[in-house]
């Protein structure tokens, strides 16, 4: 694989690549996927270039949502959907979904279906996750932080490398699971 780096732009600071870990499940929040503000942070990390990975706890959330007006684009895999709902509870997030390069929502539109980040990073990169984020919430409750922050990190790492991998080669591969292949679908963020 190509050595991938990104096109830095000192004015606006370049990439963020989030990602949000919770501390409750769908099923454990009255409203359940309509009131995803209500799962609250375990975690996040972030990536960017100028500080590299980066984590932040629910006490930093504000201070975080600060932070990422600096950046743009935000690349997150559904942070449209969840990640960025999850942190509004914290503070607008308006600035997020301006600056916002949500690569589930823009492979969803088209392909016509939704994909895993896992099944896209196994197609595409060779690699994938470590676990779920039925996982990490178990994890969080059994106090293994740090397995928490892990697990966070390395969906990070897969979404950065998945979005430069895309930059610099205009694709994506999935696994056609009905004709048994794997196939290349031309995109961009």
């Amino acid at each position: 694989m190509k050595n991938l780096t990104f096109d830095f732009s000192p004015a606006a600071g370049g990439p963020l690549v989030l990602d949000v870990e919770t501390q409750y499940l769908s099923d454990e929040v009255a409203g359940g996927w309509t009131a995803v503000h209500k799962f609250k942070v375990a975690v996040v990390v972030t990536w960017d270039e100028p500080n590299g990975l980066r984590v932040w706890y629910e006490e930093d959330t504000p201070r975080l949502l600060a932070e990422a007006g600096k950046f743009e684009p935000i690349v997150t895999f559904n942070g449209e959907n969840f990640d960025f709902k999850v942190l509004s509870a914290y503070g607008s997030v308006d600035a997020l979904y301006r600056k916002s390069t949500d690569m589930l929502a823009l492979l969803s539109k088209r392909l016509g279906f939704r994909v895993k980040l896992d099944s896209v990073a196994q197609a595409t990169l060779g690699r994938g996750k470590t676990g779920s984020g039925t996982d990490s919430v178990k994890w969080w409750r059994d106090g293994d932080r740090q397995k928490v922050v892990e697990y966070c990190k390395m969906d990070v790492e897969i979404t950065r490398d998945l979005y430069l991998f895309v930059k610099q080669n205009g694709y994506v591969k999935i696994d056609d699971l009905k004709q048994g292949k794997r196939q290349e679908v031309k995109i961009s963020w």
